[in-house]
């Protein structure tokens, strides 16, 4: 049993609290069921080389360490932060040393693998390769775009899930009862209202839930009968500000940005508005908000409703002159109308069929009547000769072709029965018959 003092000498909460077995694991349970394949190669000890990727806190580190205390095999471990092609040369050797290891195989676990740079990783491929070394890669980032396509196909991959708020509570609760590594033998009173909302604020990261802990039951002042008492104004003083998964330099960053359009272009102001707060909440500038909201306005609300850009560009002029806090105002202002719009793509469609007939097609040359005769000599070439000005016509239009010979007659832009184009698809019609 520890005493407080004890405790105050020994490791973080964090680290003294990691599953040794996988009865003791909680949470990801869609990979470590019992069930599941990753619970059978580990409980078989038939661990072939895999990738665990998720967020921080969310148990890459404590399957490594579950698997070094039930594997027979000899177990490495590299930080790649530190390591370099010496470190995992070393490794190598010291695994096909018969001497010191009979097997002649070992398993390498290697945290924050997505920091080796290509070198590194390609040092590691022939090993993993020929089953020298059991690869275990821990990663927050994406190993698809971090990690070489050639190391990824002979491993598994394994995504982590941040934690339930239930997961954390019993993370917590198992933190606060257990004798041996937790505070089991302090006196701690803690209502439930504070254990869910330390859940809450720590985001799904089991580390951020166990170190407000920590910093709670080190840092609270004793009841006269020597009780430690945790309320939720003392969880909210050590965890300060709910984490959000979001990194501007991670895949949650374009996650994020990828929601938020889709969220508007689906009309759905509830979601945009959510996934506009949720980037303004982890730091994002309004710069690069209010530059996404700008090509949606055009690409996916267009001559639908024409104002939706003139609302947007405004909003970007605004917050130029605005800045924060108050231009989060604006750009809530540009989402919605963007969300709430008639939607259509007709002229991003359009454009694109252009593009592909200058690709693939001999699309003529400008006729000569809609050329310009600058110069003295040029019209007796045949250079705007023959152009009709509109405006000296009834209606300003009149009848003449503007298409080059060879895609005459092609519609390009199509518009849709939405919003303004409804008006803009009649009158076309009209216009294409004459």
């Amino acid at each position: 049993m520890l005493s407080l003092e004890q405790i105050k000498k020994k490791e973080p909460l964090a680290y003294r609290m990691m599953p040794r077995t996988l009865q003791d694991f909680i949470g990801q349970e869609h990979i470590i069921g019992k069930d599941k394949l990753l619970h059978r190669m580990i409980q078989a000890d038939r661990i072939s080389s895999i990738i665990l990727y998720g967020p921080p806190g969310t148990g890459k580190t404590s399957l490594a360490r579950i698997i070094a205390n039930t594997t027979k095999s000899v177990f490495r471990k590299l930080n790649a932060v530190t390591a370099g092609v010496k470190d995992i040369k070393q490794v190598v050797e010291e695994t096909e040393n018969t001497f010191l290891n009979p097997s002649g195989r070992c398993v390498l676990f290697i945290d924050e693998i997505h920091r080796f740079n290509k070198s590194q990783q390609d040092a590691l491929l022939p090993y993993v390769e020929n089953g020298v070394v059991v690869l275990i890669g821990a990663t927050t980032e994406n190993p698809f775009f971090e990690v070489n396509k050639a190391l990824i196909s002979r491993s598994t991959v394994f995504m982590l899930k941040p934690l339930t708020e239930n997961n954390i509570v019993q993370i917590i609760h198992q933190a606060l009862t257990d004798k041996e590594r937790g505070y089991g033998n302090l006196n701690i009173t803690i209502d439930e209202d504070a254990v869910r909302l330390l859940a809450v604020l720590s985001g799904g990261d089991a580390r951020i839930a166990l170190n407000a802990l920590e910093l709670a039951v080190l840092t609270c002042e004793t009841a006269s009968d020597g009780r430690y008492e945790i309320t939720t104004g003392v969880v909210e003083e050590c965890v300060q500000k709910k984490v959000v998964r979001f990194d501007k330099s991670s895949e949650a960053h374009y996650d994020n940005i990828s929601a938020f359009i889709k969220s508007m272009r689906g009309s759905d102001p509830d979601a945009a508005l959510f996934y506009l707060g949720r980037a303004l909440y982890a730091g994002e500038t309004p710069e690069f908000l209010i530059r996404r909201i700008i090509i949606c306005a055009s690409e996916d609300v267009g001559m639908a409703n024409p104002s939706a850009l003139n609302v947007a560009v405004s909003a970007a002029m605004a917050i130029e002159r605005i800045g924060m806090p108050e231009a989060r105002l604006l750009l809530a202002h540009a989402a919605v109308m963007v969300a709430t719009s008639p939607k259509s793509n007709s002229c991003y469609k359009g454009l694109d069929l252009v593009m592909k007939d200058l690709e693939t097609k001999n699309t003529g040359e400008v006729p000569m009547h809609l050329r310009n005769a600058p110069a003295a000599g040029m019209s007796e070439l045949g250079y705007g000769n023959g152009y009709l000005y509109a405006h000296d016509f009834p209606g300003n239009i009149v009848d003449q072709e503007y298409l080059p010979e060879e895609v005459r007659g092609t519609e390009y832009y199509l518009p849709s029965m939405n919003g303004y184009e409804a008006k803009i698809h009649d009158w076309l019609q009209n216009r294409r018959k004459r």
